[in-house]
């Protein structure tokens, strides 16, 4: 049965939440092939010690070994933050098919809001992006945990 994008980002939030509860900045993905759940990643930074281990690369590293190709051009990844340079970067590299995230990031997002490293005119690869899924949900789950941390 396929999902919504709603409910799709709602199982990204629960990876989000999830990793707030680890310490970690809730941020979470999933990636979705023919529109079913593969995998699942949730930010890892701190319990991986690695900085490499956004949400986004977790779910495309698990979903590339899942289904034994590195190319995801069939799969959806569903993110509860506009992704970084470096998350960015991997999209393309792995030939997305569509990228769906809840929340512009201000600060470092590359979708747009500070950098156009995705669909940028130059680039090899050109994905859908869709935005704003749940954003109010999850930019409030992410300014309530920094919020805490300063608290």
């Amino acid at each position: 049965m396929a999902h919504s994008d709603e409910s799709l980002m709602r199982e990204a939030l629960a990876e989000a939440r999830a990793a707030a509860e680890a310490g970690e900045v809730p941020i979470g993905a999933i990636a979705v092939l023919a529109g079913e759940i593969v995998t699942r990643g949730q930010n890892r930074v701190l319990r991986d010690c690695d900085p490499t281990a956004h949400a986004e690369m977790v779910a495309l590293r698990a979903a590339a070994q899942v289904l034994g190709n590195y190319r995801l051009t069939d799969c959806e990844l569903y993110v509860t933050l506009e992704p970084c340079a470096m998350c960015a970067g991997a999209m393309i590299h792995a030939r997305l098919g569509r990228l769906v995230y809840a929340a512009a990031d201000p600060k470092a997002g590359a979708a747009g809001s500070v950098l156009q490293v995705l669909n940028h005119p130059r680039l090899n690869h050109q994905m859908a992006v869709t935005t704003g899924a749940l954003a109010g949900e999850s930019s409030e789950l992410l300014r309530a945990f920094f919020r805490d941390r300063r608290g």
